[in-house]
């Protein structure tokens, strides 16, 4: 059976508009959460289920806007505002 995309847009990203996508892949789930302004999108993978889909979409959504914040489309919440698109902060967790 061929993975079937399922998708919803909105909430959770401060305003911005996100585009999520769920496809299913072998007893898996991958999420996709795009930003519609900057086209940037993130991917995650877990399992299968109502349950774990929330959980799929909110891990998407903070890697998404941690995405963000490093490559400087938006300020993060209490620190001083980001160098610009392709700096380096030198440190971090890649996911």
């Amino acid at each position: 059976m061929p993975p079937r995309p399922t998708g919803n847009s909105g909430g959770g990203g401060g305003g911005r508009e996100i585009i999520f996508e769920f496809v299913l892949m072998n007893g898996s789930v991958r999420a996709s959460a795009i930003d519609v302004a900057t086209g940037v999108e993130v991917q995650v993978v877990g399992p299968e289920g109502i349950t774990a889909q929330a959980g799929l979409r909110r891990v998407a959504l903070a890697k998404l806007k941690q995405r963000l914040v490093r490559e400087g489309y938006i300020a993060d919440a209490g620190d001083e505002p980001p160098k610009g698109p392709g700096s380096s902060s030198g440190g971090g967790i890649i996911v």
